[in-house]
């Protein structure tokens, strides 16, 4: 006679159970994805802008000798408004003969130093001191929040209490309610305001002559917009 092996009841209730929902409901519970954004509004705490030097001679030393002796009073200058030395970065030097046009044969010597500044009001007086000491390529200034992930903060929560307004509302109009959150993912930021400035350094600077008055130098406020989806399991409401 053959003798069958006993199964528990319970390993074969374990072995013809479905597997479970892959997005993380459980059979009781309807999945709902919302998306929600949130704003938040600083006022920028820096100014960025970029000032530059461009000298003509006869020749490369006498170039180079005249761009360096400008640049050198520019950056004193901008000390004295309280700039530090980690808020100045040269960002181009060019050294070349022209050969062409009417100043063919002659030397160009080009000097551009990026600049930020904490006293954002004063920008526009320190770009008009820069331009009566001999800066003559002047580009800015913008505006920009030194902290974007501390600014944006309170966006973020702003964008989850309206992803969860939302679901409280659809949930309603179903006879459900939330019972959990699954998943919750960042859907990034748009920024306001100024471009940042590796953005600027990109762009042609053009030669200004130099103002008569310091341009007025307006704070303002810079906006972020953030956006996040949130998945919530719903069930029916007891």
């Amino acid at each position: 006679m053959r003798i069958l092996p006993v199964i528990p009841l319970a390993a074969l209730a374990a072995c013809s159970q479905a597997p479970g929902d892959p997005r993380g409901v459980d059979r009781d519970e309807t999945l709902l994805t919302v998306s929600a954004t949130g704003q938040s509004e600083t006022a920028p705490d820096e100014a960025r802008f970029s000032l530059g030097v461009e000298i003509l001679a006869g020749s490369a030393r006498e170039a180079s000798r005249l761009n360096a002796e400008k640049m050198a009073e520019v950056t004193a200058m901008l000390k004295d408004f309280g700039i530090e030395e980690d808020m100045l970065r040269t960002q181009t030097i060019q050294l070349g003969r022209i050969d062409y046009g009417k100043d063919r044969g002659k030397y160009r010597a080009f000097n551009i130093l990026e600049v930020r500044m904490k006293d954002v009001e004063r920008a526009g007086e320190a770009i008009t001191r820069a331009t009566e000491l001999g800066a003559n390529a002047i580009d800015g200034p913008q505006l920009v929040i030194s902290d974007r992930e501390a600014a944006t903060k309170s966006a973020y929560a702003e964008a989850y209490q309206n992803a969860r307004i939302r679901a409280d509302a659809y949930a309603e109009a179903a006879g459900l309610k939330v019972d959990r959150i699954l998943t919750i993912r960042d859907n990034g930021q748009q920024q306001g305001g100024p471009w940042p400035m590796d953005a600027v350094a990109e762009m042609a600077v053009a030669t200004a002559p130099p103002p008569v008055n310091a341009p007025p130098v307006q704070r303002g406020l810079n906006r972020d917009t953030v956006s996040v989806s949130v998945a919530f399991a719903l069930k029916p409401v007891d």
